[in-house]
């Protein structure tokens, strides 16, 4: 059972999602028609015209462009978290279709990786989980319980650290909401680590939108409070902007 790496792959987005954001603002004003509209709109760089929105607050357009990852390599402990983001659609690998009697992957917390005695600990654990599940199989089998009947009830046995993959689909102003929120230095590490590989391929395919994407720290006071990490001018940096604010 390998220890499973983080992938994450920006399948499909809506084409030219910046001219379409902009086409959904514009026709909130314009007493243009359709085929009018759409030929400004193509004509004309968006680009300041959707940066204003941004900057104004004027979200439902954006709603109008969606993006669709397919992610692996993630613990189903990131996985739970992930699916509480409920504006967005999710198609998980199945436990109980595909069977692990082959061998689960696993996600190791880098804080365990880095200890030579919890890391034995952890993998050892693993292993004996994917012995109990393999029994659990047979024995389920030998009643003649098979397949995924056999797999529904054996998968009670597998850790939060079974790898899962997954595709998710988004609209730009879901994504933001989640960058905001998953971003963030205080998020788990593992959804933070996918969280910003979405970051990084959502910015190449429409800059304009995400430009100020990122933890809630960039823009406003730190969200969290008096839980803040205290790191504002390290993160950022990372994030390409400058120490503060003004």
């Amino acid at each position: 059972m390998p220890e499973a790496k983080l992938k994450v792959i920006l399948l499909r987005h809506t084409p030219n999602p910046e001219e379409t954001v902009a086409m959904a603002a514009k026709l909130c004003y314009s007493p243009s028609d359709i085929t009018s509209l759409k030929d400004k709109i193509e004509a004309r760089d968006q680009k300041a015209f959707v940066e204003k929105l941004v900057k104004m607050g004027h979200m439902s357009p954006i709603e109008h462009a969606t993006f669709t990852f397919a992610v692996e390599g993630i613990s189903r402990a990131c996985s739970h978290q992930l699916v509480r983001h409920r504006l967005a659609s999710y198609s998980q690998q199945s436990q109980r279709y595909v069977s692990e009697e082959a061998g689960f992957d696993y996600i190791i917390p880098p804080s365990v990786r880095d200890d030579k005695e919890m890391k034995k600990l952890f993998v050892s654990f693993m292993d004996e989980a994917q012995n109990a599940y393999n029994n659990m199989v047979k024995k389920l089998n030998d009643k003649g319980i098979k397949g995924e009947s056999a797999n529904q009830d054996a998968r009670f046995i597998l850790p939060n650290a079974a790898e899962t993959k997954i595709m998710v689909t988004m609209n730009a102003r879901e994504l933001l909401h989640f960058f905001h929120q998953r971003c963030c230095n205080r998020a788990q590490w593992e959804i933070r680590q996918m969280a910003e590989e979405m970051l990084k391929l959502v910015k190449k395919a429409a800059p304009t939108l995400f430009y100020k994407a990122g933890p809630g720290c960039l823009h406003t006071p730190c969200p969290e409070g008096d839980y803040s990490c205290g790191k504002i001018k390290e993160v950022r940096a990372k994030y390409g902007f400058p120490p503060s604010r003004a």
